[in-house]
């Protein structure tokens, strides 16, 4: 009788191989990320993707760390999950790190895990998603685990412009470990489960005596609102994973790729009448630009892309006609919609994703200048100020732009001016486009023949009216060409419509060179 092994046997073999490497850190672990509110690793890629597309890539593999007595330590897979799948029938790359495996810890042979998809998605055009639930490096592994972050490190940046990156924080995210989903495009975080910081509160009390919990810290809000590192903050893990598939809905698979279009049922023709009346017609009255944006896109809906920082500004993706548009908006709601460092970064940063991507961007304007202060100017508003002309300037993406009522001082020319390469520039009849607003400059100009008059109210009032008329209406710019045309506000939607149309083949290069350098 023969000793070999059978085909039966090698098979049963294989099956309980795969049934240890899915138990991940074994069911007293994976109970208690459970209890935590946290899906597993592999029920996260379950959920995201579409059913039964998974391919799992280095299932079988193990750390090689023999020290500290890991070598009797071993699990399948080695704390993360990593392959590819689809999201709406399109191939993406995920890897999800599992907690229940040395906290999700990295090693050495974790990171060529996650390395060997991120460089397969970029020779085939795929976005790289990375669900992150993780201790950090793995300290027993030493530099190993540290080169291991540089090698992800260096993908990252290489794939940046490339293909999308998204990174979902599902979990703890600190250390080294951070800097990999700050270098991708969009971060996620989950409430109450998530946070990400460079050192924790325990270090910070011990170095600057100052007291903080994690979640002030470092929580999905403090980083929404506050530091800006994060785009999105969500309620649930399933709330995480179904805002990464309507996402990628907006997005190419790469930068050779335009994004994807939907059919489109909602009129190209559609007036809004509503429009007409919606900018109110004293000029130190707020409105809601989101309003507009409603009224002129695709059934109405808008993503936001960091709703909770920099409100002064709103920025997100949209659909015109079945195609996706970013759209960056000055917000008068809040700050009166005025320029200072946050926004500046948040919509400069938003202008280039879209350009890497091939989406064009449509601006709405309504802007009284920079955020003046001694704290702004000293935080260098300058600096960061000139990186939204930069972007805008850069960007050979189809760019159009509507000025809804205030376009002032250097603001105007920042956002998305005719003189920075933007195509299509409308303007509302409502919109005032100057160096400065007529009240301020009325004061500089007619001083002294205001302070001299019998009635300097009524003097004022008339000089105000005078330069209204003369130098700060739409129609000024419009002889000039500087404006296009000055559209009904009804007519905004099929007007960007149809001028989308007519840039669909527009080609705009930048003059050879290895980068520009903006000025970070």
């Amino acid at each position: 009788m023969s000793s070999r092994v059978t085909i039966a046997e090698k098979l049963q073999h294989l099956r309980e191989l795969n049934r240890v490497a899915e138990a991940g850190g074994g069911p007293e672990r994976v109970a208690r990320q459970h209890a935590e509110g946290k899906m597993t690793a592999r029920e996260r890629i379950e959920y995201l993707l579409d059913e039964g597309t998974f391919e799992e890539f280095d299932k079988f593999k193990k750390h090689r760390c023999t020290d500290f007595g890991m070598a009797e330590q071993q699990y399948l897979g080695d704390g993360v999950v990593a392959g590819w799948g689809k999201i709406e029938g399109r191939t993406v790359f995920v890897f999800a790190q599992d907690f229940t495996v040395f906290g999700g810890s990295l090693s050495e042979t974790n990171a060529e895990k996650i390395c060997k998809i991120m460089d397969l998605a970029m020779k085939v055009g795929a976005p790289i998603i990375g669900l992150n639930d993780s201790g950090g490096a793995r300290i027993q592994e030493g530099v190993a685990s540290l080169a291991g972050y540089a090698e992800i490190f260096l993908r990252n940046v290489l794939a940046s412009g490339v293909v999308p990156q998204i990174s979902a924080i599902m979990g703890p995210c600190a250390g080294g470990a951070v800097y990999s989903p700050a270098l991708t495009d969009f971060i996620i975080m989950t409430k109450r489960t998530s946070y990400m910081f460079i050192t924790g509160p325990e270090v910070i009390r011990a170095v600057t005596h100052e007291e903080v919990t994690k979640e002030d810290l470092g929580g999905a809000m403090a980083h929404n609102t506050k530091s800006g590192v994060a785009h999105f903050a969500v309620d649930t893990e399933e709330d995480c994973l179904n805002l990464i598939r309507e996402l990628l809905s907006f997005l190419p698979s790469n930068n050779l790729e335009d994004p994807p279009r939907r059919p489109c049922h909602d009129p190209v023709d559609r007036m809004e009448e509503r429009l007409d009346t919606l900018v109110p017609a004293e000029p130190h009255l707020p409105y809601d630009i989101r309003d507009i944006i409603h009224l002129v896109v695709d059934d109405g809906y808008f993503l936001e892309v960091q709703e909770h920082f920099a409100p002064n500004i709103v920025i997100g993706f949209a659909r015109l006609n079945g195609r996706p548009v970013g759209i960056v908006a000055n917000q008068p709601a809040y700050l009166a919609g005025v320029l200072d460092i946050d926004a500046s970064v948040k919509a400069a940063r938003f202008v280039r994703f879209c350009d890497c991507f091939n989406i064009p961007i449509i601006t709405f304007e309504d802007v009284p200048g920079f955020l003046p202060g001694v704290d702004q100017e000293h935080r260098g508003v300058i600096r960061h100020g000139a990186k939204l002309l930069y972007a805008y300037a850069e960007a050979t993406v189809p760019k159009i732009t509507v000025i809804t009522r205030k376009s002032y001082g250097g603001a105007y020319c920042v956002m998305g001016s005719k003189h920075l390469r933007t195509d299509v520039n409308f303007a509302w009849p409502t919109a005032e486009i100057a160096v400065m607003g007529p009240e301020g400059a009325v004061n500089i100009l007619y001083r002294r023949e205001i302070q001299s008059a019998r009635d300097p109210e009524d003097v004022r009032r008339q000089r105000i009216r005078e330069y209204e008329e003369k130098f700060a209406s739409p129609y000024v710019a419009a002889e000039r060409g500087f404006i296009d045309e000055v559209i009904e506000p009804r007519l905004t939607r099929p007007k960007l419509i149809r001028a989308l149309e007519m840039l669909d083949t527009k080609r705009d290069t930048n003059p050879p060179r290895k980068h520009g350098n903006i000025p970070l």
